[in-house]
C-alpha cells in the first residue's frame, strides 16, 4: 500500500540578527510579523503570517550551531504522525540524526535530522489539528522546494522511500545534468538536481511566492539583500529569482509574472 506523502510544511530562518530579519522579510515577500508566546527560558521567536495563518517562524541561531560554522539558514519541517519512528526509519536507511526527538512546550515533537548525502531538515509531529492544505500558488506560502544534492536519484529514492513523494518528471538540464521533479501531495511539490560547484554541501532551497518578480527583486535590494540569480522564465511559466537576506541566509521567490 503506498504510503501517504509527507510534506514540508512548517519553514524556520536561524539568524544571527532576529531584529533585521523580522523587518526584511514582511517587506519582501508580504508576511505579517508575530511574537510567538513561547515557554519560559525558551528563546524569542516570530512567526511569519499570511492573513491568519503561519507559514514559518524566525529564531536566532543557536549559540551551539554558531560555533560549528554554521551560516544563517532556512530549515524546513517535513510532517510526521511519529517522530521516533520517522527518525529511526530515517538512520535505518542511511540518514543522520543531529538532535533526538525532543518535546517542544506547547507545539510538539521534533527531531533535526540529514539525509544519506546530508541535506539537513526537521521533522515536526505537531500537538494540533493540521492546517487546512492551501494552492501552492498562494502568495506568501511556500510555492516551490528545491533540493541540491550529490546524487540526485538516490536523494529521489530515499524521499520516495520515507516519505512517499512522487516523480512527476524529470528535465534534461545539458551540462547541468537532470531535473527530477517530485509531488508531495496535493499542494506541495518541488525538484531535485545535482548541486553546482559553487554550492559546498547539499542542502534544501525554498521558494517563497509574490505577485510579480521584477518588484520582489527590488524588494530584496532596496532593503539590503542581494539577488544571486535572475530573474529567469522557468518550465510552466513562472519567473524566480534566488536571493540572499542581509545576514547571508540563502531563499528564493517565485511569481506568476515578470
Amino acid at each position: 500500500m503506498p504510503k501517504s506523502p509527507m510534506p514540508f510544511f512548517w519553514y524556520e530562518l536561524m539568524t544571527t540578527d532576529l531584529d533585521a530579519a523580522e523587518a526584511f522579510y514582511p517587506k519582501v515577500v508580504g508576511w505579517t510579523a508575530q511574537p510567538f508566546d513561547v515557554a519560559p527560558g525558551m528563546p524569542r521567536y516570530v512567526v511569519m503570517n499570511v492573513g491568519e495563518r503561519g507559514v514559518g517562524g524566525l529564531m536566532t541561531m543557536p549559540e551551539d550551531a554558531a560555533k560549528m560554522g554554521m551560516p544563517p539558514a532556512w530549515l524546513g519541517y517535513i510532517h510526521t504522525k511519529d517522530v521516533d519512528a520517522a527518525t529511526a526509519s530515517l538512520e535505518e536507511a542511511g540518514g543522520t540524526v543531529h538532535r533526538q526527538p525532543d518535546d517542544i512546550p506547547g507545539v510538539g515533537r521534533f527531531a533535526v535530522v540529514a539525509d544519506p548525502q546530508g541535506a539537513t531538515f526537521m521533522f515536526l509531529q505537531p500537538n494540533g489539528p493540521d492546517q487546512p492544505v492551501v494552492p501552492a500558488s498562494t502568495p506568501g506560502h511556500i510555492g516551490w522546494h528545491e533540493l541540491y544534492t550529490s546524487d540526485w536519484k538516490a536523494a529521489f529514492d530515499f524521499y520516495s522511500d520515507q516519505f512517499g513523494w512522487v516523480d512527476a518528471g524529470d528535465f534534461d538540464m545539458g551540462p547541468m545534468g537532470t531535473y527530477q521533479t517530485f509531488t508531495a501531495g496535493p499542494e506541495s511539490g518541488g525538484g531535485i538536481m545535482n548541486k553546482p560547484q559553487q554550492i559546498p554541501v547539499p542542502v534544501w532551497q525554498f521558494y517563497f511566492n509574490v505577485p510579480a518578480i521584477d518588484a520582489a527583486a527590488k524588494r530584496v535590494t532596496d532593503n539590503g539583500g542581494k539577488i544571486l540569480m535572475g530573474p529567469m522564465e522557468v518550465p510552466g511559466g513562472s519567473w524566480i529569482v534566488q536571493c540572499q537576506d542581509p545576514q547571508g541566509a540563502h531563499f528564493a521567490l517565485m511569481a506568476p509574472v515578470r
